[in-house]
């Protein structure tokens, strides 16, 4: 059990709170009565959930719907990010001299290249050219309907199958070479004498490796990589601009159907903002708890 220590504020505390309320009320302010802005927040909610009249159910509306689809677009770039990151990790560590210089090529070309480069790249090289030779769209198509719904539920519909699959490759390339470092660094401080004692007992190189170095690797490292993929939550954002359905793409979508550009673009903000703030609150929870002594 955790001993509950009273809150305290500081000083530095209520000035950096006063400082931000009286910024929003600033801002509010100047948007109502200099710009006579007016606003419809009235309107956001149906946004997020309507009645169906056909089916007579309460239905996903497009904030619901792009929410999840980012959800989805984060695990699975986090998945491969830190599949690709890992191998990357290791080979930089303790792999042959080819091995360390691919590592070190993938991580310094990747690292310097921007993300949005990045993703449009692989979607006009990639999903045009490979993806979509393997028709996955036309075999979701023709496949029976539990298939698409499965499909649908863990990744996205045949109409959007090649861009959500190549913003995913995309993405998890690039978070692997932050993921690499990361991994790569976790590795290198383990002490020598781990490695000693393993073979003293007789342990192999390569099961000292998998049971001794790589599971102390990951206790170390384990709440920077949770950092690094809050980070690909906030990434994802970019994969709006090839068309995948996220939450900023069908902000922007609805944006141009209604013009309520601030409504919208501050609804986005704090959905962000949740998905990202329980994650970051989860994991210093968990790095207090664990915390290595």
């Amino acid at each position: 059990m955790f001993n509950k220590q009273p809150l305290k504020f500081t000083f530095i505390d209520v000035a950096a709170i006063l400082l931000l309320m009286t910024v929003i009320s600033l801002f509010f302010f100047r948007m109502s009565h200099v710009l006579d802005y007016h606003w419809k927040w009235d309107t956001m909610l149906s946004y997020f959930f309507f009645w169906d009249p056909v089916t007579g159910k309460l239905t996903a509306n497009i904030f619901v719907k792009g929410f999840i689809t980012t959800v989805k677009l984060s695990f699975w770039s986090t998945v491969l990010g830190f599949l690709l990151g890992t191998l990357s990790g290791v080979m930089g560590a303790k792999g042959s001299f080819e091995q360390r210089f691919i590592s070190r090529a993938y991580v310094e070309t990747i690292r310097n290249i921007p993300s949005l480069v990045l993703v449009i790249l692989f979607y006009y090289f990639v999903s045009s050219q490979f993806l979509d030779a393997l028709y996955l769209d036309r075999w979701l198509r023709e496949g029976s309907d539990t298939l698409r719904q499965i499909t649908g539920f863990l990744f996205a519909g045949p109409a959007h199958i090649n861009s959500f699959l190549s913003a995913i490759i995309a993405l998890g390339i690039y978070e692997g070479a932050y993921v690499s470092e990361i991994v790569r660094g976790g590795i290198t401080s383990i002490p020598g004498g781990q490695w000693e004692a393993a073979w003293s007992i007789g342990l192999s190189r390569q099961k000292t490796f998998l049971l001794v170095i790589l599971p102390q690797t990951f206790r170390k490292v384990a709440f920077p990589l949770a950092g690094q993929f809050i980070s690909t939550i906030k990434d994802s954002a970019i994969v709006s601009v090839i068309s995948v359905q996220e939450l900023t793409f069908q902000g922007m979508e609805l944006m141009a159907a209604t013009f309520l550009t601030f409504e919208i673009w501050i609804t986005i903000t704090f959905l962000y903002f949740i998905l990202t703030f329980s994650l970051s609150r989860s994991v210093a929870f968990l790095e207090k708890k664990y915390a290595l002594k």
